[in-house]
């Protein structure tokens, strides 16, 4: 059973963009807006070095971390090959324009 929390209207996160979510514990989340108005969540912090992938490009369903250009997919948390990693994801949805995070 998920527990949905609401964050905040997606207008809100920008296209193209990101916005922090700091939980109580378990660090921080980001969750990321595409071009074409899906988000996806996942840990802020890329698999190789720990970069704050909220800070990062956000470019069809990927994102690329600002430290050493790694490409992390947002729909999967995986990194791109030939680089190997990923990052832990949770459940995100948009209802009547508003964003709703699992907890």
């Amino acid at each position: 059973m998920n527990n949905w929390k609401l964050i905040c209207p997606l207008e809100d996160i920008p296209q193209l963009g990101s916005r922090i979510v700091r939980p109580a514990t378990g660090g921080d989340i980001a969750i990321f807006r595409t071009s074409d108005d899906e988000v996806f969540a996942m840990h802020d912090k890329c698999p190789h070095k720990g970069g704050p992938l909220s800070q990062g490009i956000v470019h069809g369903k990927r994102v690329t971390c600002p430290l050493h250009g790694w490409n992390i997919g947002l729909d999967d948390g995986h990194a791109v090959a030939p680089d190997v990693g990923s990052c832990t994801k949770f459940q995100v949805k948009v209802e009547a324009g508003q964003v709703y995070l699992s907890v």
